[in-house]
């Protein structure tokens, strides 16, 4: 039997800026991977296709970060704050993923920090269908 189905693996994020992201759907994520107590007792290899998944979300919203953060002049401050999160994304996204609870809630934390500054700096990206 053939799967129909493609993994896409896509570590540089060159295709982040061709493919468009269920925003709605990595909120959800983002919001029910913080809601855990603790340990949500998935095994390694689920927590680690969550952490894989909200990897591949944090990376290209930081591309549309940086993109649109590249509109305003240099000394804008919209510019400088979402600098020093790019920054802090790129720092945290070059460790690897875990298949751990810890990861997969420190990578949520991150796509939410990624897209409040999505919304500061170009609010029609994120509320774009």
């Amino acid at each position: 039997m053939s799967s129909t189905h493609l993994v896409l693996h896509d570590p540089e994020g060159r295709l982040d800026a061709e493919l468009l992201l269920d925003r709605e759907l990595h909120k959800a994520l983002v919001k029910a991977v913080l809601g855990w107590p603790g340990n949500p007792g998935l095994p390694p290899a689920d927590l680690m296709q969550i952490a894989l998944l909200l990897t591949g979300a944090a990376r290209a919203v930081a591309a549309d970060v940086r993109r649109a953060a590249d509109l305003p002049p240099e000394d804008h401050a919209a510019r400088a704050i979402a600098d020093v999160v790019l920054e802090e994304a790129d720092r945290r996204l070059s460790v690897p993923a875990e298949g751990t609870a810890r990861c997969a809630q420190n990578r949520a934390r991150l796509l939410r920090a990624l897209y409040d500054r999505l919304a500061s700096v170009a609010p029609q990206a994120v509320t774009a269908p």
